[in-house]
């Protein structure tokens, strides 16, 4: 028995209020005469298809690739129907996935379209069950179910290598174990021109980086490979920077890059303009956040505002409630920065673990809102602006409200990517290559990184920007770990003991719980 089975069976009323708050919130949003999707859509989906000035090498890697011939020939699948309102089980409970604009038939849509030369459409890598991005254990269901053949199984990016022996079922689970154990795609980028560092070694379990023919070819040319989450192709409206390095510039030019590289479409012609549009509009069209969970049910009762039709309400602009003063509208920045279960700390009712959840939600919240934070050593933050110790909360970094992503670009370094001594705390970062980076120009000539991952720094050339990645929106967290970029924390709690450690807060056993069950309700 499923979990909205359950639900239905033991808590009749709660499907029944899930079902009229959805329809109610979805008469607001017809009755209003400027959407807050429209608005959110903006910071998206402008400019074109334009090349940023990595893509060539990258592409032209991906592309070059081919000369590694996959074994298998499936292609992906879709449902019939993505309808309005759409409700998946998850881990904790349900997520849900809510298009205002109507259902979606995916075999007249080119997000769900084999575009491309290995079987794989968008939809292989962003399902909703897993809030639009994969999840660790979906892929490892997805092997288990296909023996490997599915789609998303693919040398030029799903393997560790391009290279690897995949000839057998056991030498397949080997060469696909980072897509499995942790949900990594592997990304190659071509090394940048100017750079101030240079890659002076490479601990490379796969010998990826180190073999001139799928990796480096010197210390400063050729394709670095990394490997990192697979970021939601939803809530897209929300969105300041176009993933975790920034490094494009659109939806569009994001789709087209990736139509190309991880679908290794034909550049001649490609995707058509035609094509792009669709994808970009369906992914800029749909919203998805926890709806139900498993002890408090749905997450939209007695005053609270979780799932995804009152996220399609939530006003956004580039900007909003920025700490730093970026704010156009001049307003000040509120640590504050989700209001959704604030009702339920007054929770009451006869089920005592029902109301217990509620409370847990709620208080959560508080935690996230209000914690102190003295927020140290963060580069992009501390360095930029010459304070050693900035007092801070959750929302210093994760400041879009209801949301929690940051407003503007601001990509930071808190130490996810650190390696050695320096690795970060209550994270696994094991499987991962090891770059020791040498800056041989600009203000830090001489200093030594040594990282998982290189972060921004492959696109701007920049030393200042070694390991620095965005913060992703927060919504629909349950439904895809493990988390940050490197698929480092394996739970919302290690994510929770992270952050704790790092920063010294001294989070209570139960103000970790809370935090967590917060999370997990988003």
């Amino acid at each position: 028995m499923n979990m909205r089975q359950r639900i239905a069976n033991t808590c009749p009323p709660l499907i029944n209020v899930m079902r009229i708050s959805a329809i109610g919130a979805m008469v607001v949003w017809l009755a209003s005469s400027v959407s807050s999707l429209a608005i959110a859509q903006q910071a998206g989906t402008a400019a074109g298809a334009q090349f940023p000035a990595f893509a060539p090498g990258m592409i032209d890697h991906l592309q070059a690739m081919r000369r590694f011939a996959d074994p298998d020939q499936s292609v992906q699948q879709a449902p019939p129907i993505i309808p309005r309102f759409q409700i998946d089980d998850n881990p904790t409970g349900a997520v849900a996935t809510f298009q205002p604009a109507g259902a979606t038939f995916p075999a007249n849509d080119a997000f769900f379209q084999n575009l491309g030369t290995n079987g794989r459409s968008c939809f292989s890598c962003h399902e909703p069950q897993n809030g639009w991005s994969v999840s660790a254990a979906g892929v490892a269901d997805r092997f288990r179910d296909s023996d490997g053949t599915d789609p998303i199984f693919r040398l030029v990016d799903g393997a560790v290598c391009p290279d690897a022996d995949v000839s057998t079922l056991r030498a397949k689970r080997r060469a696909y174990a980072l897509l499995i154990n942790k949900g990594l795609i592997r990304i190659g980028l071509p090394m940048p021109s100017p750079t101030q560092f240079a890659v002076t070694a490479v601990d490379d379990p796969y010998s990826c980086n180190t073999n001139p023919v799928t990796g480096l070819t010197s210390s400063t040319t050729g394709i670095v490979s990394i490997y990192r989450r697979p970021l939601p192709s939803t809530n897209l409206g929300f969105l300041s920077t176009i993933m975790w390095d920034g490094r494009e510039p659109s939806l569009t030019s994001q789709a087209k890059d990736a139509t190309l590289g991880h679908a290794q479409a034909n550049p001649n012609p490609g995707p058509t303009d035609a094509q792009l549009a669709q994808i970009v509009a369906f992914e800029s069209g749909i919203f998805t956040a926890q709806e139900i969970d498993s002890i408090a049910g749905v997450l939209h009762r007695d005053g609270a505002l979780g799932g995804p039709v009152a996220l399609s309400l939530q006003p956004f602009f580039v900007g909003v409630n920025d700490p730093l003063g970026k704010n156009p509208t001049g307003v000040p920045f509120t640590s504050n920065i989700f209001d959704i279960y604030r009702p339920w700390l007054s929770a009451h009712g006869e089920d005592e673990d029902d109301v217990e959840r509620r409370l847990s939600i709620a208080r959560g919240e508080e935690v996230f809102n209000t914690t102190n934070i003295n927020i140290r050593g963060v580069a992009g933050l501390n360095d930029a602006l010459g304070i050693t110790s900035i007092p801070g909360f959750c929302g210093t970094c994760h400041d879009t409200p209801n949301v929690g992503n940051h407003s503007v670009k601001a990509p930071l370094d808190i130490g996810i990517a650190d390696a050695d001594a320096k690795s970060p705390p209550a994270l696994d970062i094991s499987g991962l290559p090891v770059f020791t980076l040498t800056c041989t120009r600009g203000p830090l000539t001489g200093q030594v990184f040594r990282v998982t991952d290189p972060g921004r720094a492959l696109i701007s050339g920049q030393c200042a920007d070694i390991g620095k990645v965005k913060g992703p929106i927060l919504r629909g967290l349950a439904s895809r770990a493990p988390y940050f970029h490197n698929g480092s924390a394996a739970t919302l709690l290690d994510v929770v003991n992270f952050y704790d450690q790092r920063f010294g807060i001294g989070f209570t056993k139960q103000q970790k719980t809370d935090l967590v069950n917060f999370l997990n309700a988003l």
